[in-house]
């Protein structure tokens, strides 16, 4: 197992490094926290703000909004990954998908998409409609395919840490050291990627998925910890229940929790902020930076 410090002895990096991807052709070049925005082409998503509802019509006021606010990628998915969530099948997933990549290639080609789905199936034909990245929550283990079909590719993969799958990973949350587990996880899957030819890869330590409140916040508070792997960080705390559990509130009153644990992840590593509220996290961004202008 990899040795786990507390995060206070850790070496202070607030912006580890510039990174860099080849996006279909393209040099994209990270050396500041990005935001992804959140767009659940679902009816059923933990966040009713969040929800499209399969309509194409509803995603492409959600997608425009997010856009005009500045998120520099969007994370499409079709299928709620909230606990208990009702399986859907991979034909209702690709039609809630497929078209909704298609129109933001067509009409905001600046834009990096994102496919939020441990599906094959989905993730090839998304990324042949447009999309430039694949979320996974599972890295690969809920489909033996996916990282095959990654390393062919060639293209950026988001590699989430999570127990068994959205229905039954509330009942899988016991660890003896959550932080030490995670990271011998994301040890293990660097020589699967390696294995399989994938160069481009974000880590997302799962908040919510098959941890409880109290670990999610270990693992927020020792976030410096996943520096010792050489790929960005993605941090997805907005709106969850670690937040609106916590502070007895609604999701749809948990703002303000979002931007006070985004501001943490910032400053302990995180690269990239996965919202809900695009224009409060860059301001969030924004406000970083100029506290951290070095960095």
């Amino acid at each position: 197992m990899i040795p786990v410090k507390d995060s206070s002895i850790v070496e202070d990096k607030l912006f580890p490094q510039k990174y860099t991807f080849q996006i279909n052709g393209r040099l994209i070049t990270w050396d500041r926290p990005q935001v992804m925005g959140i767009v659940n082409l679902t009816p059923d998503s933990f966040f009713e703000g969040s929800r499209t509802n399969a309509s194409l019509d509803v995603a492409k006021i959600l997608i425009s909004k997010h856009i005009e606010e500045g998120a520099e990628i969007l994370d499409l998915g079709g299928y709620s990954s909230r606990p208990g969530a009702d399986e859907v099948t991979i034909a209702e997933e690709l039609d809630r998908v497929i078209p909704v990549v298609s129109w933001v290639s067509k009409n905001f080609p600046e834009v990096l998409i994102s496919v939020d789905t441990f599906r094959s199936q989905v993730a090839a034909q998304a990324l042949e409609a447009g999309a430039h990245l694949v979320n996974d929550i599972s890295s690969g283990d809920l489909d033996p395919e996916m990282l095959p079909l990654i390393g062919r590719m060639n293209v950026p993969y988001i590699a989430m840490h999570m127990r068994g799958n959205p229905k039954t990973m509330q009942q899988n949350t016991d660890y003896r050291n959550v932080m030490e587990e995670i990271l011998h996880y994301f040890a293990k899957k660097q020589e699967e990627f390696k294995k399989f030819g994938i160069k481009d890869v974000i880590i997302d330590p799962g908040f919510g998925f098959a941890k409880t409140i109290q670990q999610n916040f270990w693992i927020l508070k020792n976030l410096r910890q996943f520096n010792i792997f050489p790929y960005p960080l993605l941090v997805g705390v907005s709106r969850k229940s670690m937040i609106y559990r916590t502070l007895k509130i609604e999701p749809s009153e948990a703002l303000n929790g979002s931007t006070a644990l985004h501001m943490h992840a910032l400053s302990h590593g995180a690269n990239i902020l996965r919202v809900h509220d695009v224009k409060e996290a860059k301001q969030t961004i924004e406000l970083y930076n100029n506290l951290y202008p070095n960095s």
